[in-house]
């Protein structure tokens, strides 16, 4: 049986041996910076990031991607991209990028995984409902990688947290894949103080604009971007919403028209541009092409009125099973699901330091679709009984 001390030894071989290997600009294993110091950890043989890409997949969030809405709700249909398959496809173009770029692997694996652990059920949509409802109480705008990073620092493991790199909460945090822009270069001045005020900055201001503070959380959001805009024409394409005619022409000359050809071009942009420099960028062109296909993406895709889709009656569930989750609470109904299958054996610190209205927030952004339409379906919709004759 291997000796756990030669495994370690092994470890700092492989820590050494980034130095040797990566780009000056990569952040390396060695610099990872923990809120909290785990004896286990140093004597361990898993490098810093791949110790936090194992905590992310072990997550309860994280089994949870399965059945989240990435664009496209209430449809019926196995070849629609769920949220678990986008993660894994930013997870692997990322790690395209960032081989090519000869950045950390490791780290660009852990963001990529944990990004969009924070989205509500519903996707974009169930994200402006709770956010409305959060207003409403007085807790301050809901976003999805704030609350991505709550899951992992507060709420994981009955609210002790997974305890994290500095360097991976960050690429979560500032993964923003909506906002456009050709070049990202890291904010590389941060610790724990500045990244807590920037999640205090932006949940003030949703619009505000927080840089990763490595080059590896840089690749990651451009990756979100390639890896969901052509995706989500192919889905649109195959639920008959959009035809690939309408893709607008500048598009498709420097881009492509197919979800295999649009990443392929913007990886290749975006690699051989950014080559032996400090920060990731497009070309003009490419950029300018990116640029337009959000915007016809945004306008004939995210914006459509789809019939299926029944939003009104989503954002009045969302009401519902808020007010009915906070008036349990209010009654200490310990029947009540938000109890059994949240509150029960969650840390003290957590309970005390969490207002009720926080609690059904909490609970409501981790469900998955299919169980936030049985919590509706079990106490909103009539029951008809067998009577006796």
């Amino acid at each position: 049986m291997t000796n756990a001390k030669e495994l370690n030894t092994i470890k700092k071989i492989l820590d050494k041996k980034e130095e040797e290997r990566l780009s000056p600009w990569a952040c390396l294993s060695l610099n990872a910076v923990r809120g909290k110091v785990e004896d286990n950890i140093i004597s361990g043989h898993r490098q810093n990031y791949s110790l936090d890409t194992d905590r992310i997949l072990h997550s309860l969030a994280y089994s949870r991607y399965i059945d989240k809405t990435q664009v496209f709700y209430l449809v019926k249909n196995d070849h629609i991209t769920h949220r678990v398959l986008h993660v894994q496809l930013v997870s692997k173009i990322s790690r395209t990028i960032g081989r090519l770029l000869r950045l950390n692997e490791d780290l660009i694996e852990a963001i990529s995984l944990g990004h969009d652990i924070g989205h509500a059920p519903f996707g974009h949509d169930g994200e402006k409902f709770l956010s409305k409802l959060s207003l409403r109480h007085g807790l301050g705008n809901f976003l999805h990688n704030l609350q991505g990073v709550r899951f992992l620092e507060k709420i994981e493991r009955k609210g002790k947290g997974w305890n994290l790199t500095l360097q991976v909460l960050d690429g979560i945090l500032c993964h923003d894949g909506e906002l456009h822009c050709q070049a990202l270069r890291p904010d590389r001045e941060k610790d724990f103080s500045k990244f807590h005020q920037e999640i205090t900055g932006k949940a003030d201001d949703p619009s505000m604009d927080i840089l990763p503070m490595t080059l590896e959380g840089c690749v990651v959001r451009m990756a979100d971007t390639i890896s969901y805009i052509g995706r989500d024409i192919e889905d649109a394409i195959r639920l008959g919403v959009i035809k690939r005619a309408d893709i607008p022409g500048e598009c498709r000359r420097v881009l492509g028209e197919t979800n295999g050809t649009i990443v392929y071009s913007l990886v290749e942009d975006l690699a051989s541009n950014s080559l032996d420099k400090p920060y990731v960028c497009f070309s003009e062109e490419a950029a300018a092409a990116l640029k337009r296909l959000k915007e016809f993406n945004r306008e004939y895709i995210y914006a459509g009125d789809l019939p299926w889709k029944q939003t009104p009656k989503i954002e009045l569930m969302f009401e519902l099973l808020f007010e009915k989750y906070l008036d349990d609470l209010g009654k200490k109904d310990e029947g009540s699901e938000i109890y059994g299958e949240y509150t029960v054996g969650m840390s003290s610190e957590y309970r005390e330091n969490t207002s009720d209205a926080e609690i059904v927030r909490d609970f409501i952004a981790g469900m998955t679709d299919e169980y936030f339409l049985v919590q509706c379906e079990k106490h909103f919709i009539p029951r008809i009984r067998s009577g006796v004759i």
